[in-house]
């Protein structure tokens, strides 16, 4: 490999912005406090009186939040009472309110007055959940099951779990105040799994529990303390919820390797499993959009389901199983609430797949009803306990999200930003709009989303070198009308890089979520092959539309799944990628297997029994026959994507003769760096090596 360029270099392009009035954009500046993009401000709860919201808000330079209370009605924003809690759970009849302040349980008034401190152990309490008639409040210690009695004032300790029994955690209350639907998670048979940590005077070994839970679910009578077992076995548990009477339990499950959903019913005290709905998949249920829940007076469901192959709603007659379906076409809804029993609030993706809208359902009548106009994507949804308030996060391509509101009690309801999170120095800065484009792939029915910066300047008739940017998980999506959550430093050193005469691409490949169940389920059994194919597509489709990407020029990076996906894009089409540059890097998926099975089981299968698959779809396969430059970049403490893969890449490159490669750990860095310089340093080192290899 050729030498790197030095940082005198990088410092000197990064000086000679200035010239083009950019002067905040370096990498310094995108990495390092205060944050050029501010720091977006998180939703946390309707204040009990439902006028107000609560938010933390964070400033640039800090790493410290401050909770504000924000009016609904005038946006003005006070700082939260330390003398208030900062979570609560507020009473079905909104009189009381619980919460933990320094382990113990304590109750008070919606206005935080009359405070009572119910427990004083040594103990940490927690999960609290009040029943329907707000007459009991339950809540875990130490592992078992405890139940206070407000009117008369009394304790009981429901469960006293063993010493090698699982603890319990509280899901639901059922029958007449007087049961709880709780569950617990075996462990027992997890593997041990390490992630040494070497930085201290010793070395750690890291030693992590990692494995498939065997999952019980139980039925507690509390004044008799006695249980029965509805359900145990090992599954992802979707959703519990109990009917308005408090008769039906209904459990929502999808099976480990998340090829089958199942919901059943189970009748209080009274008979087995009913099976009430199930739908099978090659690839993989997405737990995201499998959700359930009972209409306000408890006699109905509402469905979140992939079953015709797009995330739509249903309603469920819960006796039977019947199915309405409410929505269909190509497109996803990826959340919905009940606003009355005739009418449901839901967000759909049917203007734009980077788009995300508001609508109503009226049941009544079946009409559909579209809340919000404005172009740009919304997230990150709360609706208050009465039903009359919706906020969210908002953001259209260059504005960062923030908070917005709908009140839904108005015929023609108009968005309202709470918050401005963005610094001034920020919107100095002439931030490039990406070209996004929805292009077919070679099936020649597969539509695509990619988005595309220009560089800054270019003569007459010059090709560009190009970088291919590559989305982590997988499961995501990051092509949208809007500023990138996962990865907003990403974007802003793509900015920058447009600055040096860099074209970046980036592409929602196939296995990214937001386009339907086949789309996301093609690369079953073989991860990368279907991705690789897709970039490469886009590659082509930004090429008919600009006409100048020196396509002899292109390199591609990512982190964790999207540096997987460069060291096997380079591995398989040496001819269309150039240089790859991994960050904490899956190179090998027998070791993801045992770190993350409920990742890996559905997309892969076993080791043991589906070696193929492993094989074709690890870059440790590939690595001694690479012929192109790499640098691999990782975490020597990552405990998601352990720095074994790194070293097993690495040795097999040695092991083959292979020296164009480099290679760069971080001591005291996880999965997701937290340290600036660390941060710098290691997009310095990508930024050089693309320069050394590009141009």
């Amino acid at each position: 490999m050729k030498l790197l360029f030095s940082f005198f270099l990088l410092s000197l392009f990064s000086a000679n912005t200035f010239a083009q009035g950019l002067d905040t954009l370096q990498l310094e500046t995108i990495f390092e406090k205060p944050y050029l993009s501010g720091v977006r401000p998180d939703i946390r709860a309707f204040t009990p009186d439902q006028k107000h919201l609560l938010a933390d808000l964070k400033p640039a330079d800090s790493s410290r939040s401050d909770r504000y209370k924000i009016s609904l009605r005038d946006g003005d924003k006070k700082v939260w009472s330390s003398d208030h809690p900062s979570r609560f759970f507020i009473s079905p009849n909104n009189k009381q309110v619980a919460f933990i302040d320094e382990g113990d349980v304590w109750i008070s008034d919606i206005s935080f007055k009359n405070m009572h401190k119910l427990t004083r152990t040594d103990d940490r309490e927690y999960n609290l959940t009040w029943s329907p008639n707000s007459k009991r409040l339950a809540f875990v210690k130490d592992g078992d099951v405890w139940v206070f009695n407000t009117d008369p004032f009394s304790i009981t300790q429901v469960t006293s779990a063993t010493e090698d029994e699982p603890g319990y955690y509280i899901q639901a209350w059922a029958g007449d105040n007087d049961h709880l639907i709780v569950s617990q998670y075996n462990n027992s048979d997890h593997r041990d799994v390490y992630f040494p940590e070497y930085e201290g005077t010793f070395v750690k070994p890291g030693s992590s529990k990692r494995g498939i839970s065997e999952v019980t679910i139980k039925q507690l009578a509390i004044d008799s303390t006695g249980s029965r077992i509805l359900l145990q076995d090992k599954f992802w548990t979707s959703t519990i919820t109990v009917s308005g009477d408090g008769l039906q339990i209904v459990v929502d499950r999808v099976v480990p390797d998340m090829k089958k959903r199942i919901i059943s019913t189970f009748k209080l005290n009274d008979g087995d499993e009913t099976e009430l709905f199930s739908y099978e998949t090659d690839g993989w249920i997405n737990t995201g959009l499998a959700d359930l829940r009972y209409n306000p007076s408890g006699n109905d469901l509402l469905v979140l389901s992939e079953r015709d192959g797009w995330g739509h709603l249903y309603t469920m007659n819960p006796e039977n199983g019947d199915l309405k379906q409410l929505t269909e076409g190509e497109f996803e809804v990826s959340w919905a609430r009940w606003l009355t029993d005739t009418k449901v609030l839901f967000i759909s993706s049917e203007v734009d797949p980077g788009e995300r809208h508001a609508y109503t359902y009226n049941l009544k009548n079946d009409k559909i009803t579209r809340l919000t106009q404005q172009e740009g994507f919304r997230d990150d949804f709360l609706l208050s306990d009465d039903k009359k308030k919706l906020v969210y996060s908002y953001t259209y391509w260059n504005d960062p999200h923030d908070i917005f509101y709908l009140d839904l009690t108005d015929k023609n309801p108009k968005e309202q930003q709470l918050t401005e999170s963005e610094p001034d120095r920020f919107r100095l800065i002439n931030w490039q709009k990406p070209h996004y484009w929805r292009f077919t792939g070679r099936d020649g029915e597969t539509s695509i989303s990619m988005t595309a910066l220009e560089p800054l300047e270019r003569e007459e008739g010059e090709l560009k070198p190009v970088i291919v940017f590559v989305h982590g998980a997988g499961s995501l999506q990051n092509v949208y009308r809007g500023w990138s959550e996962n990865y907003y430093r990403e974007y802003m050193f793509h900015q920058w890089l447009t600055r040096l005469g860099y074209v970046v691409v980036e592409v929602d490949y196939r296995h990214s979520t937001g386009y339907g169940r086949d789309f996301r389920e093609d690369v079953t059994n073989w991860m990368g092959k279907y991705e690789t194919e897709d970039i490469i597509d886009g590659l082509d489709y930004a090429q008919s539309v600009l006409g100048y990407l020196d396509l002899d020029r292109v390199g591609i990076y990512g982190g964790s799944y999207g540096g997987f996906m460069a060291l096997y894009a380079v591995s398989v089409a040496p001819e269309r990628f150039h240089a790859a540059a991994a960050l904490r890097a899956v190179t090998n998926w027998e070791n993801y297997y045992y770190a993350n099975p409920w990742y890996t089981l559905p997309r892969l299968g076993k080791p043991d029994e589906d070696k193929e698959h492993y094989k074709r779809s690890s870059p440790l396969s590939y690595a001694d026959s690479l012929t192109r430059p790499v640098y691999i970049l990782h975490g020597l403490k990552d405990d998601n994507v352990g720095f074994q893969d790194a070293v097993q890449y690495i040795d097999k490159l040695i092991q083959s003769g292979n020296d164009d490669f480099d290679m760069m750990m971080y001591p005291t860095e996880r999965h997701s760096f937290q340290d600036e310089d660390a941060w710098i340093d290691e997009y310095r080192r990508i930024y050089e090596f693309f320069e050394e290899e590009l141009k």
